[in-house]
């Protein structure tokens, strides 16, 4: 006889991996540079082994609530925010975790706010305590981020007056928010596609990777993606003009977003719009918000130079990693071409999204929420750039669009793998480090099949 799953043990376990989490985070997380401990350190070691235990109890949660989910007796979609809040509430103290990029987004902040031009210089130039926390792989490297994020950086760098704990917990908030628009967006996207509002909210909203990146992370991708679903929300509910502002807010966060104008103009002419009038007035209504919210942040238009920031040495992109195997070939058999591996590569990889990003468009035409999602994905998959949170871009929104459960499966098994790909300090992983963090997560596994056995014992025995 099998245990059945209930919602209480999908809460409880998730909110024991959550709690794990930012306990061990304490020690092991992106901390800020004079709390940092070396990776040998003992502290650092047991918080590495507690994070990635934490880890694995998230997944193994995650993955009961979608076998309840899918069950014959699923939670109402109500119910699931209320699961997302729970899980998030002990990582809202924490440090942050597998990044340091929010020590960037808070010394951009505090570059316009001190009048500083962020699209040509770097975090050093504003030198100081909150330039010292940027990764020194950024810290010469200016910011890609449109307007209305480095807008809001400023503000919050204005109001924590370049405090760092106010700062740090200022743009967790704001991560926050953008969470809580990709749970409200969810479900009505969900039903305009046909799918299951509560399928679409465990996949695209109480991902691990939300939680992991978006939240403990305070990643300014969950700002982008919450504004596009509401804009995508607003276009299907008739207002294509609100949706084309929200969409081109989304891009003015990050640049990826801008595919979401395409998905407007779909839906516009399935509504019975010629298309030059679809286009005009989303085009309209998207030079009008550039226009003015640029203007509003006095930053200058000097990010769309820049989007090529997130391309470093080490990248783990696919092109770069294809443009550094290349490159070493050609080294090793003494060609003058070497040099050329990796541009070449990238210049590849972005021709290949472009040949993708047609083909979508002119299939799926008829389905524009699916479309912009596969779009998005194969923007983060075959771009010369790539962090695990970047899958959140299309899963989002294929999360509510996806045509069939195997979809679903196909991508929550990826979900899985991304989840674990990242050490909690942000930096690489050395052979040490790789052992501790298999460690928790075994531990961990172990953890879960013992309370499995001890739950089924019971069950076996009334069964007798």
């Amino acid at each position: 006889m099998t245990h059945p799953v209930d919602l209480r043990r999908c809460r409880a376990l998730g909110l024991t991996g959550t709690a794990f989490l930012a306990a061990g985070g304490e020690t092991a997380g992106a901390l800020p540079v004079r709390e940092l401990l070396t990776p040998a350190s003992p502290g650092a070691a047991l918080g590495l082994v507690v994070v990635y235990f934490g880890v694995v109890l998230l997944i193994a949660a995650w993955a009961l609530l979608g076998r309840l989910i899918h069950g014959s007796a699923p939670p109402s979609p109500r119910a699931l925010p209320l699961v997302l809040a729970l899980w998030a509430t002990p990582l809202l103290l924490a440090p942050p975790l597998f990044s340091r990029d929010v020590y960037s987004y808070l010394a951009q902040g505090a570059m316009v706010d001190a009048h500083i031009d962020v699209y040509s210089y770097g975090p050093s130039h504003l030198g100081g305590p909150l330039a010292e926390e940027v990764a020194p792989v950024w810290q010469h490297t200016a910011a890609p981020y449109g307007p209305v994020f480095l807008a809001t950086a400023s503000a919050l760098s204005a109001l924590t007056s370049g405090e760092l704990p106010a700062g740090l917990m200022g743009m967790r908030l704001v991560a926050l928010l953008g969470v809580a628009l990709m749970a409200a967006a969810l479900p009505r996207l969900a039903r305009h596609c046909g799918a299951d509002p509560a399928a679409a909210l465990w996949l695209g909203a109480l991902n691990p990777l939300v939680l992991l990146h978006l939240v403990a992370g305070a990643h300014n991708d969950a700002l982008m993606l919450g504004l596009l679903g509401v804009g995508l929300v607003a276009a299907l509910g008739r207002r294509p003009a609100l949706g084309a502002v929200l969409v081109t807010l989304a891009a003015l966060v990050k640049a990826p977003a801008l595919l979401g104008l395409a998905a407007i103009v779909l839906l516009q002419i399935r509504a019975g719009r010629t298309p030059a009038r679809a286009v005009l007035t989303t085009a309209g209504a998207a030079a009008g918000t550039t226009v003015a919210a640029t203007a509003a942040a006095g930053t200058g238009y000097g990010w769309i130079g820049a989007l090529d920031t997130p391309v470093s040495a080490h990248n783990w992109a696919l092109t770069s990693l294809l443009g550094r195997a290349t490159g070493a070939l050609l080294e090793r058999l003494g060609s003058d071409l070497a040099p050329l591996a990796v541009p070449v590569w990238h210049t590849a990889g972005l021709a290949l999204t472009a040949v993708a990003l047609l083909v979508i468009w002119v299939r799926l035409r008829p389905r524009p929420v699916y479309a912009l999602g596969l779009s998005l994905a194969a923007v983060a998959a075959f771009g010369p750039a790539i962090r695990p949170w970047y899958a959140l871009w299309g899963l989002f929104l294929i999360a509510a669009a996806a045509p069939s459960a195997s979809v679903r499966h196909r991508v929550a098994a990826v979900t899985g793998v991304l989840a674990l790909s990242v050490m909690p300090s942000g930096g690489p992983a050395d052979p040490g480090q790789l052992v501790l963090a298999v460690s928790g997560g075994v531990l961990a596994v172990v953890v879960l099949w013992q309370a499995h056995q001890a739950a089924q014992a019971p069950a076996l025995g009334r069964a007798a």
